[in-house]
């Protein structure tokens, strides 16, 4: 059976991600917002599942209003401050989703949050905000070595793994992304595909694993030049991977283009 994936717009850079079948019966990603699924929905979208991957409002928002239309199952992490969830999930669970011949393994990222977590199935990958394409997310609740592990793990992943992430940051963490990498000939060969996909009005989504094990800088921070860089930005260098990534997160919590 093909599933087809599909990302819905939502604010002012969310995406909604879909995964539906030829019957229009489908599977619906942090919909913090039930419009563009009920747009979709009059189309012939019809939700049986939902998955969500962290308690911000932007990715929780639609879930009672879409729950009282489709009654579709939905599943989250062990987070009080997520309702509506029918099965919680923990990093190791695997899942199933009967009406799409779908098996979901869930995996622990905490980071971003500290009850994240990301969905993989069928060479996808549902990573909510911890990894986003040329960059990752902020930490809110979790530390630098949480989202270091977190991100070690998802670039385990096989190189061909789709990455749909939940902003369209892609141009905008592009700008630290080069400030960091200048001479990174795959990142700039990056940034002018996704220069080139909005100017189309595409998302710059999915992105690949391999791209962005070459492009991404939080996941190269074992590179000679991501460590140089840091080196050359606080004056010193990091002792160590930890202390590359934690000078890396800062340096881009400060940065403006």
């Amino acid at each position: 059976m093909a599933l087809h994936l599909s990302p819905l717009t939502a604010f002012e850079d969310n995406y909604v991600w879909t995964l539906r079948d030829d019957a229009g019966r489908a599977l619906v990603v942090d919909p913090g917002d039930a419009r563009p699924v009920l747009a979709a929905a009059a189309q012939g979208l019809r939700p049986v599942a939902i998955l969500v991957t962290h308690h911000h409002p932007d990715h929780i928002g639609g879930i009672a209003e879409l729950r009282a239309r489709f009654a579709p199952t939905c599943f989250g992490p062990q987070d009080a401050r997520i309702g509506g969830i029918d099965q919680r999930v923990y990093g190791g669970d695997r899942i199933r989703i009967e009406a799409l011949d779908l098996d979901i393994d869930v995996l622990s990222v905490p980071g971003h949050t500290r009850s994240h977590v990301a969905f993989q199935a069928g060479g996808l990958l549902f990573c909510g905000d911890t990894l986003f394409s040329l960059g990752c997310g902020r930490l809110f609740e979790g530390s630098p070595a949480q989202m270091l592990d977190a991100l070690d793990r998802l670039a385990a992943l096989p190189p061909d793994t789709r990455v749909c992430c939940t902003h369209e940051y892609t141009l905008a963490n592009a700008a630290f992304a080069l400030a960091v990498d200048p001479d990174n000939v795959d990142l700039h060969a990056r940034v002018d595909e996704a220069r080139a996909q909005r100017a189309r009005g595409l998302p710059t989504l999915p992105t690949t694993l391999a791209s962005e094990r070459r492009c991404n800088p939080f996941l190269r921070v074992d590179a000679p030049a991501i460590r140089a860089a840091v080196e050359a930005h606080t004056g010193e260098p990091p002792v160590d991977r930890l202390a590359c990534f934690t000078a890396l997160r800062q340096w881009k919590d400060g940065f403006r283009a």
